[in-house]
């Protein structure tokens, strides 16, 4: 049988949300529009419908997951809050129907879109067949030869595997676990990227056993401060990490669990069983298998493509989305696989292309949100990179450690969440980078990506009257910074000194703790971090009680006799969480003001066991 034949002014091949975006866009200018889109099932046989990654198996299900686990922390806090509520219980099946469902609506309400705006949807493979011509080729073998005066490439990418045996026989990917019709038990997230992490927490949230592999660093490409908060939250919540590893092989057990052998970084080699192993290392762009040579495209080493203004090399052809080569950007851009991204580059395009618009991309400053446990929301350069690309002395870090007021009632997480605003001296601190750690981190992040856009310095931020009681006031009241040294920690109730000026040699100004009470507060700071949530708890009750116990006391330094009738913190917190006995006897974590100020400075712990 003929292939059938079809001309139109662009076409667009691949139909996520970039590109659709485009299509409709240059439709709305009056040209006659097509779009190629098919899904090649994933390893394990996954497929879906029209939308592209983001919708189907990236940023909406990973959010509504995310949400998922919220919701169970929630149910948790609220006792606190005087609910009386049964242990909360989640069903995998009912939370995956509904995510599944909400998701075959978008599809379904896109190819609505492309009908309603003149667009001719082609559910069909495209490769090229010269620059001018592709082959599309449907799921019945049906074969469309579509000529077109402009194309636009927006393939996007898929996850990679590993090349060890057994890893897509036995193991999955982002691609599949938003669609798994069975609980993953107990589950190895292979990697540390932003997807390993996400998919990691939200699997942990939602009850089941969680642990990370780790070659090297978490989150690379963002702030490495923020990487770790991130990592350390979700480690004190429960996900294990195996760091300096990686995946040799995966085999089947006779149980039905999947034996995974892994080798470290110093040569040793250690191996584990697991219900579900998910493969998060990364993602391939799909350029390969479309005949891109046939049409003149030229390539990076990496796959994606070099463009200008997204125009590839051969003029009538653009790129948008993924695919695009963020390094050769000028200047190099590590945003243009965002959603958001992608969908504003396609508008604008296809504005230049057929409306005589003339606005370009600005792939700088684009804000994203990592959703780890504790979210991460980013706008801006990393600090590491705006002191490379600055310099230290031209650099001023405002920041602060802050707890939301929702997490006081339920003691949740004392200087955990953090922000931290990167300016940049010479430009009157004109602020280059915004992070921040914390819940809603995307809606704080997206408000002051606007301010960030346009300009904005740390007067400007100063200057803004913030909304109390919120999180996002904090980045209105930042005033220490890291060259200063001072700690950027905030004191709880129940761990601030005393009510009165501090006293004692060392104390310095009125109201600030001494030097040694931040040294110690310093090393209690990084035992607690490594402590599981319950034992942080204890703790919290034994640092209490221990106040109480010397608050009426006329000195901070009782006599040895004194101190052996006072409760230690070994009978708060138990064998299993803390060793030594309290300071005046011969302990080290009950810890008191070498400046002889009248006030219980913090508490010191070594954990034997962050699981317990």
């Amino acid at each position: 049988m003929a292939a059938a034949e079809a001309q139109y002014d662009l076409l667009v091949i691949g139909g996520g949300s970039g590109g659709l975006a485009c299509s409709k866009r240059a439709a709305s200018h009056g040209k006659k529009v097509a779009v190629c889109d098919f899904v090649k099932p994933s390893p394990p046989g996954t497929t879906w419908g029209l939308g592209g990654t983001c919708v189907n198996v990236g940023c909406i299900p990973k959010k509504l997951m995310h949400q998922a686990a919220l919701l169970g922390e929630g149910m948790t806090d609220a006792e606190s809050f005087g609910w009386e509520v049964a242990a909360p219980k989640h069903n995998w099946e009912t939370m995956v129907g509904n995510v599944q469902g909400h998701i075959k609506s978008l599809n379904f309400g896109y190819r609505s879109d492309l009908m309603s705006n003149g667009v001719k949807y082609y559910n069909a493979y495209a490769t090229f067949l010269d620059p001018h011509t592709v082959e599309a080729v449907d799921k019945k073998g049906k074969v469309t030869k579509i000529t077109a005066s402009e194309i636009v490439i927006c393939t996007g990418g898929r996850p990679r595997y590993p090349d060890i045996p057994g890893a897509k026989e036995l193991g999955i990917t982002s691609d599949d676990v938003f669609a798994l019709k069975s609980p993953p038990g107990r589950t190895l997230v292979v990697g540390a990227s932003y997807v390993a992490l996400e998919c990691a927490g939200f699997i942990k949230g939602v009850g089941y056993d969680t642990t990370v592999m780790m070659r090297s660093i978490p989150l690379r490409g963002f702030d490495q401060q923020m990487a770790g908060l991130c990592k350390t939250y979700m480690q004190e919540h429960g996900v294990a990490f195996i760091e300096g590893a990686v995946p040799t092989a995966v085999e089947a057990t006779p149980s039905g669990a999947k034996k995974v052998s892994w080798k470290l970084a110093d040569g040793s080699v250690g191996s584990g069983e697991y219900d579900t192993v998910l493969f998060a290392i990364g993602r391939d762009v799909c350029t390969s298998a479309i005949g891109i040579d046939k049409a003149g495209v030229k390539l990076s080493s990496n796959g994606k493509v070099p463009t200008v203004n997204e125009q590839t090399n051969v003029p009538h052809i653009y790129a948008i989305g993924d695919i695009i080569d963020g390094e050769a950007l000028n200047p190099p851009s590590a945003t243009t696989e965002l959603t958001p991204v992608a969908i504003q580059a396609g508008k604008l395009l296809a504005d230049r292309l057929y409306a005589g618009k003339s606005a370009l991309m600005d792939y700088s400053m684009v804000a994203t949100t990592v959703y780890t446990p504790l979210e991460y929301g980013a706008v801006g350069l990393p600090e590491e990179e705006a002191i490379k690309l600055h310099g230290e002395d031209n650099i001023e870090v405002y920041h602060s450690y802050f707890k939301p007021l929702e997490w006081t009632l339920p003691h949740r997480g004392d200087n955990v969440c953090y922000a931290k605003l990167i300016c940049l001296k010479p430009e009157g601190e004109r602020v280059i980078g915004l992070h921040v750690c914390g819940p809603n981190a995307g809606e704080m992040t997206q408000g002051f990506a606007v301010a960030i856009k346009a300009g904005a310095t740390k007067a400007h931020f100063d200057d803004t009257v913030g909304i109390h009681p919120t999180v996002a006031e904090e980045f209105t009241l930042l005033a220490t910074t890291k060259r200063s040294g001072d700690s950027a920690e905030k004191w709880d109730a129940e761990a601030k000194p005393a009510a009165g000026p501090l006293r004692g040699p060392g104390c310095g100004r009125v109201g600030s703790p001494c030097r040694r009470l931040r040294a110690v507060a310093a090393a209690a700071r990084a035992a607690r971090q490594s402590l599981s949530l319950v034992a942080r708890e204890r703790l919290l009750a034994a640092r209490l009680m221990m106040a109480a116990t010397r608050k009426s006391g006329p000195s901070a330094r009782a006599p040895p006799e004194t101190a052996s009738q006072t409760p230690t913190g070994r009978e708060f917190l138990g064998e299993d969480t803390v060793r030594g006995t309290e300071s005046g006897t011969s302990g080290d974590h009950l810890s008191l003001c070498g400046g002889s100020c009248e006030v219980l400075c913090t508490v010191d712990v070594t954990p034997t066991d962050i699981n317990k």
